[in-house]
């Protein structure tokens, strides 16, 4: 069949191109109402596309126009009244679940000194990524780490955690990522508050990091089997340095520049089984190559300026901005910077895509691997 012949054939059982409503049909399709039923070649495009296409809009969270808001809060609820003072971040295209983007939530959270949340669990799997401040902290099973700028903690599915700010600290603000989305699509999600509504540190403060953070060496004795990185918290400082060594030696990536992922240091996999998380640097001047993958992935700027091209649209950003690229969307990013490198942290939701097999990734072919901006 030639390329001609077949793409006319394909638009030809395209959904219901070749299947138009007469009378007859319709009756018939009312009748299938009935019996909660359905006629397939009516919905088979919208469910069976020949490429994913997104619900999701590329957006970005300008840090600076949403700070103000974030500290109003402060005024109107404390951390008893809303359980998490957050203002989360909506995708104009998935209203209807508070996400992000896709699959993935996103909110910004803010703490007084002296103020801790109450202890609680729930089936979605969490991440903070600290934008400002001193004294933070969070607590998991009984571990207690504490937070600088920038640092990068988990608290897993199904593991009492808790947040605060020291006395002797200052306001801080960070960014809260979860898969609630998800959890919520598969209609798994339970939420319960810690019958001691705190829980007691039962660990050396930093103990985790202390034990398992040796940078390729496993700790004797300190056996681990639960599905998550025992690790739980990331800090800022080793994470910058590994990327600038990294950059001595290599040439990184064409499409995303010098990254590297947080691992769960018992398995070299993911930090979670449902989000996955990365950092990565672009050096002075960097333009990278557009390509497009199956998955999401909501971008934080920890250091630097620069812009983001998500499917011909550009957004220019700066430190603490956030923006998101939905599934199978080209993007590609440049330092705007010719003397300072920049850093972007992220998070996505690619440990489900690949645990399923759906993972897929294309560069763009044409115009050098570059997209035409066109807004």
């Amino acid at each position: 069949m030639s390329t001609s012949s077949y793409d006319e054939f394909r638009e030809n059982v395209r959904g219901r191109a070749d299947v138009e409503d007469t009378p007859e049909r319709v009756a018939f399709y009312r009748e299938l109402e009935h019996l909660q039923a359905g006629a397939l070649w009516t919905v088979a495009n919208k469910i069976e596309p020949w490429q994913p296409k997104s619900g999701s809009v590329p957006v970005l969270w300008r840090y600076q126009d949403l700070r103000e808001y974030v500290l109003r809060s402060v005024s109107l609820v404390t951390p008893e009244q809303a359980g998490r003072r957050v203002i989360y971040l909506n995708n104009p295209g998935r209203q209807d679940v508070a996400a992000a983007v896709g699959w993935l939530y996103s909110g910004l959270q803010v703490m007084h000194p002296g103020e801790a949340a109450s202890a609680h669990a729930h089936s979605a799997s969490a991440l903070r990524f600290i934008m400002e401040g001193k004294g933070a902290y969070t607590i998991v099973d009984g571990h207690k780490m504490t937070l600088g700028a920038n640092d990068f903690v988990l608290t897993p599915n199904g593991t009492w955690h808790e947040h605060g700010v020291s006395e002797d600290g200052s306001v801080c603000i960070w960014q809260d990522g979860l898969d609630i989305p998800l959890v919520n699509a598969l209609e798994a999600g339970f939420y319960v508050v810690h019958p001691d509504l705190q829980q007691a540190v039962t660990h050396a403060v930093d103990d985790m990091p202390a034990l398992w953070g040796g940078r390729g060496l496993r700790p004797q004795g300190a056996g681990w089997s639960k599905p998550y990185s025992p690790l739980f918290k990331y800090e800022w400082d080793a994470t910058y340095e590994a990327l600038l060594k990294h950059a001595k030696v290599s040439d990184g990536s064409p499409f995303d520049g010098i990254l590297m992922h947080y691992i769960n240091p018992v398995t070299g996999g993911p930090v979670m089984p449902t989000i996955g998380a990365s950092m990565q640097l672009l050096r002075p001047g960097e333009a990278t190559k557009a390509h497009r993958h199956t998955g999401s992935v909501i971008y934080q700027v920890a250091k630097g300026k620069g812009y983001s091209i998500i499917n011909g649209k550009r957004f220019d950003w700066a430190e603490r901005d956030i923006f998101c690229v939905p599934s199978w969307m080209f993007h590609e990013h440049a330092n705007l910077s010719s003397t300072d490198d920049a850093v972007l942290f992220s998070f996505n939701d690619f440990p489900v895509m690949h645990s399923l097999s759906l993972y897929r990734e294309e560069a763009l072919a044409e115009n050098g691997g570059h997209q035409p901006v066109t807004g």
